[in-house]
């Protein structure tokens, strides 16, 4: 079927997210490529929320302070610890420890939702924990215990947090607001909150950016969350969203082999087994 195609391009769209990160981020400025990538979506999400809905939702007063939260945390916030972390560690790794996204997710829901946590849903949790710890020491446990850990760890890490308050704080703005609605306002206020911060970084400075650096832009914005997003919920509209979730477990997959492909990154026994035991965690905590 076409939405199984569409839903595995999604993952490889996902996973070149991070390759495009990766080479934006060692020539442009963190806030500058957060604002141009949701410059460029927010545009293509206005248009597309008022050809499927037929309208442009008005926010009431009400959720204005929720819709800003979402800006700050999943698109400001997010992108920022994104582009930081990227200058500084590879793709690969990063896209291993954002793969544990789901996990950290749903610890939360059961902290602050009171979502039931069953045995298998906890050994997924430990099994995926287990291989972004592989992965984060390079195979060397002692490496964490001695506090070797470097900032572009702590940034990926941070940008885990990000979206998982972003994701939190979604399901109540989503009780009044449809998601492609949520996902265009949070784009547009995100934009906004990022603008100040991309002046004052040199925001200017884009007519030196290389035809690489607005491929790489256009790709983040336009594939990586446009396209994404409407392909991924095209998913969960016609195989629900536990079949949809799992082609999830193929971002990290995607990501590794576009790095090792695009940027040279090597693949390392490390970055398997983290891979391998990560995808399996979060398939067993995503598991209805």
């Amino acid at each position: 079927m076409l939405i199984y195609l569409k839903l595995l391009l999604t993952a490889i769209f996902w996973g070149g997210t991070f390759v495009a990160g990766r080479s934006l981020a060692q020539n442009v400025g963190p806030f500058s490529a957060a604002f141009f990538r949701f410059a460029i979506a927010s545009l293509f999400l206005v248009f597309l929320t008022w050809k499927v809905e037929g309208k442009f939702t008005v926010l009431k007063k009400r959720q204005i302070l929720p819709v800003l939260l979402l800006g700050l945390t999943g698109v400001f916030c997010y992108n920022l610890f994104f582009f930081k972390g990227l200058k500084l560690i590879e793709a690969s790794r990063a896209a291993i420890i954002i793969a544990n996204n789901p996990i950290l997710i749903a610890l939360f829901s059961a902290v602050f939702f009171k979502e039931k946590l069953n045995s298998l849903k906890i050994t997924g949790i430990l099994i995926s924990v287990s291989g972004a710890i592989i992965v984060i020491s390079r195979g060397n446990l002692f490496e964490i215990l001695q506090g070797n850990l470097g900032p572009g760890e702590f940034y990926i890490f941070l940008c885990v947090l990000s979206w998982v308050i972003f994701s939190l704080l979604g399901k109540a703005v989503m009780a009044d607001l449809s998601p492609l609605a949520s996902v265009t306002y949070s784009a547009l206020s995100g934009t906004i909150l990022l603008f100040a911060p991309a002046l004052r970084e040199g925001l200017a400075d884009c007519i030196y950016y290389s035809v690489a650096d607005w491929w790489n832009i256009f790709y983040l914005g336009f594939f990586g969350t446009v396209l994404g997003f409407v392909w991924f919920y095209e998913g969960i509209n016609q195989i629900g969203p536990t079949r949809a979730g799992l082609f999830i477990n193929f971002v990290p997959i995607s990501a590794i082999l576009l790095a090792f492909l695009i940027l040279g990154e090597p693949l390392t026994l490390s970055l398997l087994i983290g891979t391998l035991l990560v995808s399996a965690g979060v398939y067993l905590t995503n598991r209805p």
